[in-house]
């Protein structure tokens, strides 16, 4: 499914095609790497936590973080991260805390079960890394060039966003 878009832009058609393009390809893959870790957590049996949490599970590893951090770093836009956190300490994946200078705050780190969960999930990254290697899909260079591009794209959205403000 490819973006289409009539405005009326000043820039080269081609170029806001290739970005509309863009923007459609990161939201498949992020879509994408749900279901790829959804069904990992099938096959391997475990079904009481969904690909959100096992996420953030694996992206918290061994820190120990606020609600708000998970949200300001932007990962899990489109999924309540409270919520989704109740339901891992809740469930024994994590350990919360109320913090001691700001008692509206509660930090919160991994568990043991907790830990196992990221480890799967880390594993299952490996898998894939190794796999776009070996197969010639993508190299350090190409990887390397994808990481530069986004990063600036980030950069730049974070500017307007800032120059709005």
């Amino acid at each position: 499914m490819t973006m289409h878009n009539s405005v009326d832009v000043p820039g080269s058609q081609g170029f806001i095609t290739g970005y509309l393009e863009a923007l459609a390809l990161v939201e498949r893959l992020h879509r994408l790497l749900l279901d790829v870790i959804k069904d990992e957590f099938e096959r391997v049996g475990i079904l009481e936590i969904n690909a959100v949490q096992a996420l953030l599970l694996f992206n918290i590893g061994e820190n120990e973080v606020t609600a708000g951090e998970l949200k300001s770093r932007g990962y899990y836009q489109g999924s309540n991260v409270s919520y989704n956190l109740k339901k891992l300490v809740e469930m024994g994946f994590m350990h919360h805390q109320r913090c001691e200078v700001d008692r509206r705050s509660v930090r919160v780190r991994l568990t043991d079960k907790g830990r196992e969960i990221r480890d799967i999930v880390g594993r299952l990254f490996a898998r894939h890394a190794d796999g776009l290697q070996s197969k010639g899909v993508l190299g350090p260079d190409g990887i390397e060039s994808i990481n530069i591009s986004l990063r600036r794209v980030e950069r730049y959205w974070g500017d307007q966003i800032r120059y709005i403000y």
